[in-house]
């Protein structure tokens, strides 16, 4: 007999006793009164007792007893919404009411909270309870969105109007956080989606995203989100992270493409992908079908095989075709090694899959988008990245990501509605009609502040090893880049002005070249879409690089190379040695850095400088085998690959083979198998999904590989053997070429010829000649003047030879020939060319840049290009300088040798110097190497002068130089952060980063703590006490008298008191309403005005004093204090001395006297009025 014992309650009676106990005081459903919910005697101190309970006990011992109690109990459906239902739409002056349904939302919002599957912190209740509670909040979600009796999120925005109504100066930190708590609460609403893996028993298309949508517009949501996100830095500031995250939570994953289609387009779209789904279906299973029960016996064959062995089939399928036995042999002989399960994903778990949105939501996203773009887009996202560049402490770490994935969408979602508008406008239509085009409303993403954000996040999640914010960000950098090249071809030419200002920006830093090449290079199992974004990036990064720098001959960017700093008197000596050769500089260039001490011998340092850019040893760098290795991973995908991310491989495959000629990294026996296989195999490239073009595309570049790989067997046939491994870039070149690459011995890189140098002031030539024959003599170079002396009085009397000559021939032809053929052009003259008597001499030509420049004065050129110069290349005396030229520039040489120039204040000749910068070439139009031939042509517009819109996109990079005669600028050095050891070791143990990542993490955990704690709105900001205002009152005017006797018994005079006020109390600030006083765009922002000081004091005074006590006393908060609060800085201090919490930490903040402060005008405020951050 077996016997059966007592259930076993998971949670503790006492604790259920409790809960079920308050759920039946709150109040309940009334027989008497048509089935109305009727409160209880104490439904508000129930409501307040049960948010205790949530947080003094799920939340403090880190258990779910309470709300898997509460959620048994139906407290949200049973209970709360009912409640809601109670408070009208047209009553908004009832207070009880507002604070009940305040208290309902207290209690709603930690229950609907995000659950995090955090193993280190889960203990056994974690995993008894979330399960449920996670099928729990779902069906808190069925609940709230589809409630018919009221409009539960429109009563959410009724709780928070009246708060939200008041300025921001005015606003309390109760009033922040009901703000804070309803967001939070839409928030939650919109995250929750059915877990994956778990059958959810209601009915999910209730609780899907289209439902959420609809539920957001009907009940006015999306007009507060634009509300909030067109006023974000005006009246709204520390709310914008959770704005963010709830759009990213409505728009996460949804196809824009699809939204941006109309009606019969959507069908249309709908249709194809289905007929493309159930081909791919039915090739599945036809390929995959297994043997059944029935025809697994009954059939066996011998198949002979070339060896002349014999081998046995089962099955009825082995006598199909030839294809199906070699297949069927291969499975049985196929090593599978074990593999481990696969992690669970946090982000996946996240995201979701795709949504299917019906044609109603579609619609009502579209509209939102649409509406954002055009008013909250730059407000908001310029408003977050500031936020995120300053630290803020409400900002958590995912928060960096879903900024730079909500970026990149808005960028697409704004492209495909220029696709859409240009596609839907009549033939003749014009299309700069509009005086704001969609760029400007992009463009808070597009400016430098931007990009310096993405870069530095980019390192920084590389660093970390953070692939999904990574992810986020390579997507969020190729959407700039794909808005850039379309505003180049929008054929706007201010727009084309600033998307050549952009571009140089952002392909200026190597540090990002070198970035990407290592993403590109060490992928290894990050994820399928790591590896999209990367290749993604990589493809529109090359090519949009590869077309800017043909049209951009002298492009420069700027390198960074790590060097040892020397003492100054080792520096010292160097310098003085090698004075007499003439080195790259020549002094021209200006030392910033001056040394920081004695102890800089072994400390390192970066170097900047800049340099001429050369795509084709750039893209050398991703012909390693690890980058063939990504692309050949991700080439693997092709059956489940849309025709654009086939394009991508294809591009690099080709880029490869025939562009670098490296197309022996291709030569490796699972690839050539990969590539066959698209083409030829059982299971190929889908030539109806992806069209005939893009499968001949694919069907040719395989072929040709496969031509040239036999053909470089016949060649080498070692590489039989090599084809069975990864090569390095020594045996590829070896293998390529037949010879191993040539080194220059000793380690030396090829000498380059001095830099060129430029006057920095416009002079006249004798006076030019002269500063250079000056900067010559100070370096003890008299020995090159006489040279260059010589080579012109040598040239002169040749010149002038050949000049009397030619002027007695013409003499002589005129007496014979017609007036036509006297009139014609005399011949000119042949060049003289220019060479040193020794060795000595012409590596001074070659290395001197004051020799050169002497000599460039005197009319002498170089031959060929500079970027091929050799210490062999001749100089030339050209035939158009005439020989009175080079006897008058003897002669100024002459004059300067004799009476040298002398400069104010005792400076050298050479501080007259500078180095010769790259001209900037005439803008051409770009050529893409994967546009087809209907690209916008029309629109080439060559476009000589460029303009900076200084408005929009500020000076930065590369594009910003000084002009000729300004006056030099002191240099201030940047501090940065030390990312390294002090011994300069560039690598870094795992142990080392693995340390920096736990800390980070605890960082992070901590900051949710305080997030979390802070939800609730204090019990004590309801309503006040009289008699504590009064006793408050007694104590501040106790206070004011005692200071006033004894400034009476210091001085000797009378005082009036003022306002009460502490012992020590800082005197107010008043200060920018922006938060983000300590960004660099800021420094030269609008006129500023003086505000005194005790000003501030007096205007705050009237507001608190208060004889009689019998008032209300409202407490002013402002934003900045709260901020204050969170961050805990004490830089800025807007304390009210009659409050009685802030008064007691004046004491501590007391130090220093506070003189007047600039403010800043303030800004225009109000509808959807943009700001942008660049002005």
């Amino acid at each position: 007999m077996e016997v059966s014992g007592p259930s076993v309650d998971i949670v503790h009676p006492e604790v259920r006793a409790y809960i079920n106990s308050l759920v039946s005081a709150l109040g309940g459903v009334s027989a008497d009164d048509d089935g109305r919910y009727q409160l209880g005697d104490d439904a508000l101190e129930v409501l307040r007792d049960i948010k205790r309970w949530i947080r003094f006990y799920d939340e403090k011992t880190n258990r779910m007893d309470v709300a898997r109690c509460i959620y048994e109990a139906n407290l949200i459906g049973g209970d709360l919404l009912p409640i809601l239902a109670t408070w009208p739409e047209n009553d908004m002056d009832s207070k009880f009411k507002s604070r009940l349904a305040l208290a309902c939302y207290e209690v709603m919002v930690p229950l609907t909270w995000p659950m995090e599957r955090d193993r280190e912190r889960m203990t056994v209740n974690h995993h008894r309870h979330m399960p449920v509670l996670e099928l729990a909040q779902v069906a808190y979600k069925q609940a709230i969105i589809n409630y018919d009796s009221a409009r539960v999120l429109h009563t959410a925005v009724r709780v928070a109007l009246p708060s939200m109504a008041l300025p921001i100066g005015d606003r309390t930190q109760r009033d922040q956080g009901v703000i804070k708590l309803v967001l939070f609460f839409l928030r939650n609403v919109a995250s929750i989606s059915p877990p994956p893996g778990v059958k959810y028993d209601g009915d999910e298309t209730q609780v899907s995203r289209s439902a959420t949508i609809d539920a957001f517009s009907y009940q006015d949501i999306f007009h507060l989100l634009l509300t909030l996100a067109s006023n974000m830095g005006d009246e709204f500031r520390n709310e914008d992270a959770t704005v963010m995250e709830i759009i990213y939570h409505l728009v996460k994953r949804v196809d824009i493409e699809q939204m941006f289609m109309d009606e019969q387009q959507l069908h249309r779209a709908k249709a194809d992908e289905l007929s493309t789904l159930m081909k791919k279906e039915e090739a599945m299973l036809k390929s995959h079908s297994r043997p059944s029960r029935h025809n697994r016996f009954g059939t066996m064959i011998w198949m002979k095989r070339e060896d002349g062995r014999m081998t046995t089939l089962t099955g009825q399928d082995a006598i199909s075709d030839s294809a199906t036995r070699q297949r069927k042999m291969d499975s049985t002989k196929t090593f599978k090694p074990p593999r481990r399960g696969k992690k669970e994903d946090k982000l996946d778990r996240e995201m979701g899959p795709a949504p299917k949105l019906d044609s109603r939501a579609n619609q009502q996203l579209r509209s939102f988008v649409e509406d954002l773009l055009d008013a909250g887009f730059n407000p908001l996202f310029s408003h977050v990245r500031k936020s995120i560049d300053r630290e803020a402490s409400y900002l958590m770490q995912y928060h960096r990501r879903q900024f730079f994935y909500l970026v990149a969408w808005f960028l697409e979602a704004e492209r495909m509605r220029r696709k859409s508008k240009k596609e839907s406008r009549p033939a003749g239509g014009a299309e700069g009609s509009e005086e704001v085009t969609s760029f400007n409303l992009v463009a808070g993403v597009l400016n430098q502040e931007m990009f310096i954000t993405l870069n530095k996040a980019m390192h920084e999640s590389y660093e970390y090893k953070d692939w999904h914010e990574l992810a986020a960000v390579m997507r969020c950098f190729t959407q700039i880049l794909l808005t850039v090249q379309e505003m180049m071809q929008c054929g706007n030419e201010d727009d084309e002005e600033i998307a050549e200002n952009t571009l140089s920006r952002l392909f200026y830093e190597e540090t990002t070249h070198d970035m990407l090449a290592n993403i590109i290079r060490t992928y290894k199992d990050q994820g399928f879409d790591y590896l999209d974004a990367a290749t993604e990036l990589l493809h529109h990064f090359l090519r949009i690089l590869e077309a800017y720098s043909k049209q951009n001959v002298d492009m420069q960017v700027r390198s960074r190379k790590r060097t040892r700093r020397k003492k100054k008197a080792a520096g010292k000596k160097k310098a003085d040695g090698e004075a007499g050769d003439g080195d790259d500089d020549g002094g021209a260039e200006e030392d910033d850095d001056d040394g920081s001490g004695e102890d800089d011998t072994a400390a390192a340092e970066k170097a900047s400088k800049e340099r001429k850019f050369d795509f084709h040893r750039f893209s050398m760098r991703f012909t390693s085998q690890g980058v063939v290795d990504t692309f050949v991973t991700y080439a693997k995908y092709y059956r489940d690959l849309s025709e654009p991310q086939l394009k991508r491989a294809h591009r690099f495959f080709y880029r490869l083979a025939f562009k670098q000629d490296m197309s022996v990294m291709l030569f490796r026996v699972d690839i050539i198998h990969l590539l066959h296989k698209m083409i030829k195999g059982p299971e190929p490239l889908d030539r109806s999904a992806m069209g005939s073009s893009a499968f001949r595309e694919w069907e040719e570049l395989v072929k040709q590989i496969l031509r040239k790989c036999t053909r470089k067997i016949e060649e080498r046939p070692e590489l039989l053997v090599e084809m069975l491994f990864s090569k390095l870039q020594s045996t590829a070149y070896f293998l390529e070429y037949g010879y191993e690459k040539q080194t220059v011995s000793g380690g030396k890189a090829q000498a380059r010829p001095a830099v060129e140098l430029e006057f920095k002031h416009t002079e006249e030539r004798d006076r030019q000649v002269a500063i250079v024959v000056g900067a010559l003599l100070d370096k003890r170079q008299a020995d090159e003047i006489q040279w260059v002396k010589k080579v012109l009085s040598d040239a002169e009397v040749e010149r002038r030879s050949w000049e009397d000559a030619e002027r007695a021939r013409q003499l002589e032809e005129a007496a014979f020939d017609d007036e036509d053929d006297a009139a014609k052009e005399p011949e000119m003259p042949p060049a003289i060319t220019v060479r040193g008597e020794d060795d000595a001499r012409q590596t001074a030509v070659f290395r001197n840049p004051h020799l050169r420049l002497l000599m460039t004065l005197s009319g002498m050129r170089r031959q060929g290009h500079a970027s091929e110069e050799t210490r062999e290349t001749p100089w030339t005396i050209p035939g158009d300088i005439s020989a009175d030229h080079l006897k008058d520039t003897q002669h100024f040489i002459s004059q300067a040798e004799f009476n040298p120039p002398s400069f104010d204040d005792g400076k050298a000749a050479d501080s007259q110097l500078r180095r010769k910068t790259a001209p900037r070439p005439p803008r051409k139009k770009a050529a893409f190497d994967d546009d087809g031939d209907d690209g916008d042509s029309a629109h080439g517009i060559d476009l000589d002068d460029f303009l900076d819109d200084g408005a929009l996109f500020p000076a930065g990079g590369p594009t910003a130089r000084r002009a000729i005669d300004a006056p030099a600028k002191k240099k201030t050095a940047a501090r940065r952060r030390r990312k390294r050891d002090d011994d300069g070791d560039e690598g870094e143990t795992e142990a080392a980063a693995e340390e920096r990542r736990r800390k980070r993490l605890e960082r992070e955990r901590e900051k949710a703590r305080k997030v979390k704690s802070a939800l609730y709105v204090r019990e004590g900001d309801d309503d006040f006490d009289s008699d504590e205002d009064e006793a408050f009152f007694a104590r501040e005017r106790e206070i004011a008298s005692r200071a006033e006797m004894a400034a009476k018994s210091a001085t000797g005079t009378t005082v009036t008191p003022v306002l009460p006020s502490s012992s020590k109390t800082k005197v107010n600030k008043i200060v920018d309403s922006d938060d983000d006083d300590d960004d660099d765009d800021d420094d030269d922002g609008d006129d500023d005005d003086l505000v005194l000081a005790n000003q501030a004091v007096l205007s705050s005074a009237d507001t608190d004093d208060d004889d009689d006590g019998g008032v209300r006393k409202r407490r002013r908060v402002s934003v900045e204090e709260e901020e204050e609060e969170e961050e805990e800085q004490s830089d800025v201090d807007m304390t009210v001395p009659a409050e009685k919490d802030r008064a007691e930490e004046g004491d501590d903040d007391d130090g220093e006297d506070e003189g007047p402060v600039l403010a800043r005008r303030p800004r225009v405020r109000g509808g959807f009025v943009m700001d942008s951050d660049d002005e």
